[in-house]
């Protein structure tokens, strides 16, 4: 197995973010991208929260004792980051955006459809269902970190955020850094807990093709939440209105030309790299680069002066 952390531990920088100079449309001239990207805080503090109990849960199955120290300092990591997005759904209210409906949907996906018990299915808890349940969880997991790896580096490497407001782009930065910095431990930790290399390989294609468009969705489906509701921006509203076909070319469209998101063929081609067998996440990102941000960022510096 491959060594997720590059024998250096994960710990959580605890980073604290004051958005009261934040403007709405935060990345300028874009407000595609500032909603796309302000929509990420209504899903993630449910979703991370979620990645803490399953992990929770998975401690007791790890039998390697580095890796169940990766898994502690993740479970950390999740949880910090879940408390500064929900810092910044605050900010949001105060710019007159309604959350709640959103919230709800997130609650209800990771509380009851991907809960202990989901639908209510009390038998899911039954031995051997409950392992299964728990492990294929962590297989979700472990897909929708590719994806936050993969989106880790992207930020590491972008430029056209320097222009933007620094304190909404220190909290991502920080956030994806801390990405970049873990992005195997989900990996490893679903190989772990697989009883075959085979069943390890077909379960992960099943559940990349399950994630990827769910990540789609949802990526999109917060972007018309808060769109619909732009008092400032007419064009958001109408873009708002349009067809899932037509923001996902908005979505490739405006990220090769702004550079202020990834386009879709970027997400596209990580979830490509996926499908190999000699996939491992040690090879989406460059840690140093990630820790290097992570030793200037403000907020992560402050934290350590507390």
């Amino acid at each position: 197995m491959t060594r997720s952390t590059e024998q250096h531990p994960l710990k959580a920088r605890r980073a604290r973010f004051d958005f009261s100079d934040t403007p709405l449309h935060w990345i300028p001239g874009d407000a595609f991208s500032t909603h796309l990207v302000n929509g990420i805080h209504l899903l993630l503090p449910a979703g991370e929260l979620w990645f803490c109990r399953v992990y929770n849960q998975a401690l007791p199955l790890i039998r390697d004792e580095r890796l169940r120290e990766d898994v502690e300092g993740f479970i950390r990591q999740e949880a910090w980051h879940a408390r500064a997005h929900i810092g910044a759904q605050a900010y949001l209210q105060r710019h007159d955006l309604q959350t709640e409906a959103f919230l709800a949907r997130a609650d209800r996906l990771f509380g009851e459809v991907l809960g202990d018990a989901p639908f209510g299915l009390k038998q899911m808890q039954r031995d051997p269902l409950k392992r299964y349940w728990l492990v294929l969880r962590v297989g979700l997991i472990a897909a929708i970190e590719h994806f936050t790896g993969m989106l880790g580096q992207w930020a590491m490497d972008n430029k056209t955020w320097d222009k933007a407001d620094p304190v909404m782009a220190d909290l991502f930065r920080w956030h994806l850094a801390e990405e970049v910095e873990h992005r195997c431990v989900a990996f490893d930790l679903f190989e772990h807990l697989c009883r075959t290399q085979l069943g390890f390989y077909v379960s992960r294609q099943v559940l990349m093709a399950a994630v990827f468009p769910l990540f789609i969705h949802f990526l999109l489906d917060g972007y018309r939440e808060l769109a619909a509701q732009d008092r400032d921006d007419r064009a958001s509203r109408r873009m708002a209105r349009r067809s899932l076909l037509r923001l996902l070319v908005e979505l490739e469209r405006v990220g090769r030309r702004t550079e202020n998101i990834p386009p879709l063929s970027f997400l596209l081609a990580g979830a490509l790299r996926w499908i190999s067998p000699r996939f491992h996440p040690m090879t989406e990102g460059d840690t140093q680069q990630a820790l290097d941000y992570l030793a200037r960022s403000p907020a992560a510096r402050a934290a350590t002066l507390q």
